[in-house]
């Protein structure tokens, strides 16, 4: 006779316990187990109990290398889900054995955990038993997790009309449900008690917008307040406002932009020229091409208006990023003037509207949804569908997956779908989104999504005051070395990871699903040496965790004070100069309702509705070997410090920057 005992943990989450009965048969080394019932007098499995039990076999299994957790109906009641964290299995020879789980299980099914040690597939090469379930594994998920077609040119998307069509495992907690219902609710009655929500008239002034800016104000949002007119500040966006990803070096003029010396001559000084200032690299550019000829929305019968400017900027000897010259549309000519600083107040500003309106549709659809929320939906699906839960790559990326699929799911019913927020609200609407995306999957490069690469490529690795940057290669380096860690403990040799079949779909579908098998975009279709591997995990825990911060955190208080990055402009780019006046402005930009909209919308998607798990927060043990215990202890340790290095550095600054602080920083895309 052996003896074994038995822990269940169940999880803590609403209704995460169960009534259904809960059996357990062990698979060892030396052969299997009987079925046993997990049952003591009173209820088992409530939210949070760790349930412990003895079972009696005839005779010794071995090393647990498998449970199998059977649920099956308990008399009348109705079956239940019930949330299994991990159950741990101690042998008669004192030996822990631990089993991960963290996960939903409905119905009345029999699942199958593998022992929690990662192991490559040529591992269990031998063992038919967990080649088996890792087969069988992949096999349920790729028929639960199915690709689809969006839009035709689009990284395809998971396979499900809506939210409410998602498997539990990825859909939002209770509690972040509940918290997100609730922040937009209350946004929403907010601004119907204001009587703003639906007015289509235009605002009378610009400090009538203080009216509805008291929602959720923050100390940012109030500056950006007070100082969105200032041309440093509109230059300072473009470091460390929402949309970072944008400004080059220019090294030549472009030549649809015929910017002279004598047109900015009074801005530059007396003791230099723009031919010098070229040359000493502190001429930057802005270029929405990809916007042009783009269609413009309706709105109410309405149609609104899209640009596609260029726009020139100088570092200044202060270190200060201003604009030098802003032409609306691309093609120049009599009726597409240049604008400059020393232009008469209002078409200087109105000018500078047309680009931070140009960057809100560029920011919104490119830098934001397809570049953190689409890529990271694309990176998880095929994680799910080509990594079992014993493949060391599927422990490692699973925690920065979590609510990926509900968020995005949602954004495609109520923000970018016919109907939605984009298609009542934006200069952009549905059609022009849809295209714009279609053109940028037409350029988008592996380097562009590498901070570290984009950077260089950009021309702006030694840009002062640059926050952005700093604190992202940095938080870069700090997953890399955390990736490197785990990558080196499971790959032995280069050849191991070339023979990773699994790792190898895994790669190949991203490519193939993702980014459409266009090899000129150098995405990696297969990988080679570990140096890949590294760069490339790295990459897919950037860009769901802190890119997506970056780009996303920092949207109230940029966007909702609305002249600082119009949503949509109701009137086209002026054809002169000397024509702008405040009457003429107030006309072009949103009106009162879709500015408070606008509002509602740039809140929700601010801040994490609950249940949140900063970056390198692992509450969830999908490791139980000690030597990756140890990289993610590493791995919190330096986030700590670059938190308190970030905290350190924004006590000096005007405008805090703190969007890239791991404090704040949520593990995973999920909001």
């Amino acid at each position: 006779m052996a003896d074994y005992k038995i822990q269940v943990e169940t999880g803590t989450a609403v209704c995460a316990g169960t009534l259904d009965c809960i059996s357990i048969t062990l698979a060892g080394s030396r052969g299997e187990g009987e079925k046993r019932s997990l049952d003591h007098c009173g209820r088992d499995f409530t939210p949070g109990a760790t349930d412990k039990y003895q079972i009696h076999e005839k005779h010794d299994l071995g090393d647990i290398e498998l449970v199998r957790l059977h649920k099956e109906q308990f008399s009348f009641f109705r079956q239940d889900s019930w949330f299994c964290n991990q159950v741990t299995v101690e042998s008669p020879a004192g030996k822990i054995f631990h089993f991960p789980c963290y996960r939903w299980i409905e119905g009345y099914i029999t699942l199958e955990l593998p022992e929690g040690t990662a192991r490559l597939a040529s591992a269990e090469i031998h063992n038919p038993l967990l080649l088996k379930q890792r087969h069988n594994e992949l096999k349920e998920r790729q028929q639960t997790y199915r690709w689809k077609v969006y839009h035709k040119g689009f990284p395809r998307c998971i396979d499900v009309a809506g939210e409410t069509e998602l498997d539990s495992n990825v859909k939002y907690s209770f509690t972040k449900t509940l918290n997100f219902d609730l922040n937009f609710g209350c946004s929403l009655i907010e601004i119907k008690l204001k009587c703003f929500y639906g007015h289509k008239e235009s605002w009378t002034s610009i400090e009538d917008l203080r009216r509805i800016f008291w929602i959720h104000k923050t100390d940012t949002a109030e500056y950006v307040s007070q100082h969105w007119k200032e041309d440093a500040f509109f230059g300072y966006q473009f470091l460390n406002g929402v949309d970072p990803m944008l400004i080059k070096r220019c090294n030549k003029i472009p030549e649809n932009f015929p910017v002279t010396e004598n047109m900015v001559e009074d801005i530059l000084g007396v003791n230099t020229n723009l031919a010098t200032e070229l040359q000493k690299g502190n001429i930057f550019i802005a270029d929405y091409k990809i916007l042009e000829h783009l269609p413009g929305n309706k709105l109410d019968g309405h149609q609104q208006y899209l640009a596609a400017p260029l726009c020139l900027l100088y570092l200044s000897p202060l270190d200060e990023m201003i604009p030098l010259a802003i032409q609306i549309n691309q093609t120049p000519g009599p009726e597409n003037p240049i604008f400059l600083p020393s232009d008469n107040e209002w078409d200087w500003l109105l000018a500078k509207m047309w680009v931070k309106s140009s960057n809100f549709s560029t920011h919104q659809v490119l830098t934001h949804f397809l570049h953190t929320h689409v890529f990271a939906e694309v990176f998880f699906i095929a994680t799910l569908r080509q990594l079992p839960m014993a493949h060391p790559l599927y422990k490692l990326l699973i925690p920065h997956h979590r609510y990926t699929l509900e968020i995005n799911a949602l954004a495609r019913e109520q923000l970018i779908g016919k109907g939605g927020y984009f298609d009542k609200n934006t200069a952009i609407g549905v059609e022009g989104l849809t295209e714009l995306i279609t053109r940028n999957m037409e350029s988008v490069t592996y380097t562009s999504i590498c901070i570290a690469d984009d950077i260089q490529s950009r021309g702006v690795e030694s840009l002062p005051n640059f926050y952005y940057r700093d604190d992202g290669l940095k938080i870069w380096s700090a997953i890399e070395s955390y990736v490197s860690g785990i990558v080196d403990f499971y790959y032995k040799s280069e050849e191991s990871i070339q023979k990773d079949q699994e790792l190898q779909a895994w790669v190949w579908e991203i490519f193939k699903e993702g980014f459409l098998k266009r090899k000129s975009s150098g995405v990696p279709s297969s990988l080679h040496t570990r140096a890949e591997l590294i760069k490339y995990l790295t990459m897919v825990i950037f860009t769901s965790s802190a890119q997506h911060a970056a780009v996303n955190s920092g949207q109230f208080d940029f966007l909702a004070w609305m002249p600082n990055s119009p949503n949509t402009m109701r009137q086209p780019p002026p054809k002169t100069k000397g024509t702008a006046t405040l009457e003429s402005v107030l006309d072009v930009l949103p009106d009162v309702g879709t500015t408070a909209t606008t509002m509602v919308i740039v809140k929700l998607l601010s801040n994490e509705p609950g249940d949140t798990r900063p970056l390198g927060t692992y509450p969830d043990e999908h490791f139980t070997e000690e030597e990756p215990k140890q990289c993610i202890k590493a791995f919190q340790e330096r986030l700590s410090q670059i938190s308190a290095d970030i905290e350190s550095r924004n006590k000096f600054l005007p405008i805090k920057y703190n969007y890239l602080n791991p404090k704040v920083i949520e593990n995973s895309l999920s909001i």
